[in-house]
This record gives C-alpha cells, structure tokens and sequence, in this order.
C-alpha cells in the first residue's frame, strides 16, 4: 500500500503550496515547482519552490526555498507528480501521481448521507482548502491525464466551488474524462441539473448509488429518510438535460437478497443509463463498525450476481463487476469483472503468489484482511484453457 501523506522533519513559518515534480537538473524552474534529487552528489538546479531529496537535502542558495528530506515511503515520486506541502506541520500530501490511472480529487468530506459501508465517513470539519489546493494542482497536471475521479463526501453539496473545479477540468484538461461519484440527491433540483449540462465538460460521468428496488431499504443502507425519491428524480433530471450516468452498488449481507430486483427494475425503469456497477465491499470506515451486518461471503452470493448480470446484459446496459478476485467468480461472470482497485492500496494474499490468473486478477483491498472469503484458493491452470482443452478433447475423442 502506498503512503500518500509523510511527516517530514523540516518546519519552517511558510503558507501551504502547491507543486510539481521535476527530477531533471535541465527542467525549467517556477513558482510551482519542486525538485527531488535521488543523487547526493550531483548539482542542485537553482530557482525552484522546493527542494526534495532521499538522502541528506543539499545546501540550497535561496532563502525562500523549502528543503526536506522524504521518507523512504515517498520514494516512488516520480517527475510531473503534484504535492501540497504544510511546512508549519511539516506535512507532504501526494495530490496526483501522474503515472497511475487511479487520481482522484477528495473535495470535501461532508456528506448528507451516512451509509453503513461508507469507505470515507462524512466529518463535518471545514474542508474548503481541498478546493483551492486542487484549483492549484489542476493545470499542473498532465494533459494526457485519461481520467480523474471527483469525490467525496457528497461533491455537490460544495454548489459554487464544485461548478469551479469541474470548469478548470474542462479548461485545462480538455482530453481528460471526469467521472464524479455522487449520491445524486441534490440533482432533484432540476436547476442544478440544468447548470451541471451548461458546463458542457466533453467527457463528463455521474456514478451515483442506488441500494434496492425498495426505497424503504435504500434509505436504510444510506441512513437517510426519502433519499430514494430524491435519487431516482435526480436521475431523471440528469438523464433530462443528457447528463451521462452510471448506476452504483456495494453488494453486502444488506443489498444482495433482492439483487435479481434490483436489476429488473434498473432494466425496465432506468434504461438511459450508461453504465452499472456491481462493486464489492471496501472494509473501512463505517464498514469495520457494521461488519456483522454488512458481511457476506461473495462465495454464497454468486447466483443472485450472476441472475442481475444476464439480466442487465440481456437489456443491453453494460455491466462491470468490481473488487471481486477472480477465483470468486464463476469463469462465466469474469468477462464482465474489472481490475478495479486504486494501485494505492491493491494487494494480493499470500496465497495468490502461484495463481495462473493473478495478472489477470483485482486482487483486494489492502483493509481485506479485517474479513476475507474462505474460498480464496489460486489457479494451477487458466481456466478458460483448461475448459478449452476440454472440449478440444471432447471433439476429438
């Protein structure tokens, strides 16, 4: 698991800042720049904000320049990355790895929901910084970035300063999908809906949760009374204005009994979404405090996900299976299962070291260990080979 926030031992009286890595001595150096050395010996490129390096930081002339030493766990930075750094607490976040397909921007913790599984629980501590460090970090960032994640808490509950940060993406990352995870309530409001089409962003997509079939069961899995109505007018607004969307689940011992509903009713009532999202629980937040009523081994839930799946894929909806290992599946179901999980906090048990499908495989979370499925088991062979083999020799006899 990757460490995305260190302590570093240099404090100095300086405002927080924004900067991009540069590791090249011939880089051009600016106000949003910091250079990490890897070489004690080589010369220090002058007019930098700051000055990173994994071994003791060299002498740096100008008087204004941050200089730390990174902990060994902040050694996979690499050029063109993005950090904020709080030189009073001497605190270096990572904001974006330009390398990886998985940034996304947390822009605020606040939420008005409260769901049982939820992986990031609302706090309702001012946050407004996250707003300002990523409308500094954003035209820093690469413009062959893919994708980005815009996240929360609840983002729209953030109004103005949302329309912000989606109109940088829009303006400084024009080749860059943006997909935003939403709980949708607020898009009730028809206006809202209205304002988020008028930003015309070109590859802009809502993820937004719905539980249950039954809107007294969503509302229980989010905690929060007429949150069914809110949504589903919510996605009828978006779905309005020609707002793309994706439809959300986390299939836990709540959610899954009426799977097969769930998937009926997506078919027959929301056909105008894009995309749906069958994911497995993230065991952290709210999820470590719920677990009794939240666990269920994916093992014993495998034909409910496999009538939801045909039912969906019958109705032409693409469908995505995420953070389910392989060897939980059944081979018929793994066409439609993703490598999901954020590099970040991807890992493997040690039981998957000799697995024939690892490359292929998810993996788990890295908070996995809190509950893992009994059915874990690695794969001598490929099994669509073996299967393969099978009926080749079958023909042939």
């Amino acid at each position: 698991m990757l460490k995305l926030n260190a302590r570093v031992p240099a404090i100095r009286d300086l405002d927080p800042f924004v900067a991009r890595i540069e590791t090249s001595g011939d880089a051009p150096a600016d106000g949003t720049s910091a250079y990490l050395s890897r070489d004690p010996v080589a010369p220090v490129p002058a007019g930098h904000r700051a000055y990173f390096s994994l071994h003791e930081p060299a002498e740096v002339a100008a008087a204004d320049a941050y200089v730390a030493r990174l902990p060994e766990s902040m050694s996979y930075l690499a050029e063109g990355d993005i950090v904020r750094v709080s030189p009073r607490v001497g605190e270096v976040w990572v904001v974006y790895r330009r390398g990886s397909p998985f940034n996304a921007l947390l822009l605020t913790e606040q939420c008005n929901s409260d769901c049982l599984m939820c992986s990031q629980p609302p706090k309702a501590a001012a946050d407004r910084h996250l707003v300002a460090t990523y409308l500094d970090a954003i035209p820093l960032m690469d413009l062959q970035t893919p994708e980005l994640g815009i996240t929360g808490g609840e983002p729209t509950l953030l109004g103005d300063a949302l329309f912000d940060i989606l109109g940088a993406c829009r303006d400084h990352l024009p080749q860059t999908a943006l997909h935003m995870l939403t709980n949708g309530r607020l898009f009730q409001y028809l206006r809202l809906a209205r304002r988020l089409a008028d930003l015309r962003h070109p590859d802009l997509m809502l993820g937004i949760p719905l539980y249950s079939d039954l809107a007294y069961r969503h509302d229980f899995v989010v905690q929060a009374a007429g949150a069914f109505d809110q949504t589903v007018r919510g996605l009828m607004n978006l779905a309005r204005c020609g707002v793309r969307i994706e439809i959300r689940i986390v299939l836990h011992a709540q959610t899954i009994d009426r799977l097969p509903q769930w998937a009926e009713f997506l078919a027959r009532n929301l056909p105008f979404v894009e995309h749906v999202a069958l994911m497995g629980l993230e065991m952290m937040g709210y999820v470590r405090m719920n677990l009794e009523g939240l666990w269920i081994d994916p093992a014993d839930y495998q034909s409910e996900l496999r009538q939801a799946v045909e039912t969906l894929d019958r109705h032409g909806l693409n469908v995505s299976i995420y953070n389910h290992p392989l060897c939980l599946l059944p081979p018929d179901l793994w066409s439609f299962a993703r490598k999901s999980i954020s590099d970040w906090k991807n890992e493997y048990l040690p039981v998957c070291e000799p697995c024939a499908v690892r490359s292929e495989c998810g993996g788990f979370f890295s908070s996995a260990t809190l509950r893992t499925s009994s059915h874990i088991a690695p794969f001598a062979e490929h099994p669509l080979i073996q299967r393969a083999t099978e009926v080749n020799q079958s023909f042939l006899s």
